[in-house]
């Protein structure tokens, strides 16, 4: 399944738009982690902890996404887009869109 962000793919055509398509992920501080970034806070750097925990929470998301494209017959997921909210103290939500179509 191609994801792109752009809404033209080289050398294809888009014979069928299919519709929005969308995964999300939601994820929680993990107390541990929280203590370790916090002593990072404090030095500078990266948080890798929370690196990771977005690096796995856009993965999830992008997997669900890929899924709802295929049960809709989709090739392609055109104009991907990224975006995270606050959905409680300490949760955020990440969640990935676009358009799922049909190429020649």
């Amino acid at each position: 399944m191609m994801l792109i962000t752009s809404y033209q793919i080289a050398g294809k055509e888009v014979r069928k738009t299919l519709g929005l398509v969308r995964g999300n992920s939601i994820r929680a501080k993990h107390i541990g982690k929280d203590i370790l970034a916090a002593v990072r806070g404090l030095v500078g750097g990266e948080i890798k902890e929370y690196t990771e925990a977005l690096n796995e929470a856009r993965e999830i998301a992008l997997e669900r996404m890929t899924e709802d494209a295929k049960k809709l017959g989709a090739d392609a997921v055109v104009g991907v887009r990224f975006t995270t909210s606050q959905v409680m103290a300490g949760a955020a939500e990440l969640l990935v869109y676009g358009t799922a179509v049909k190429l020649d």
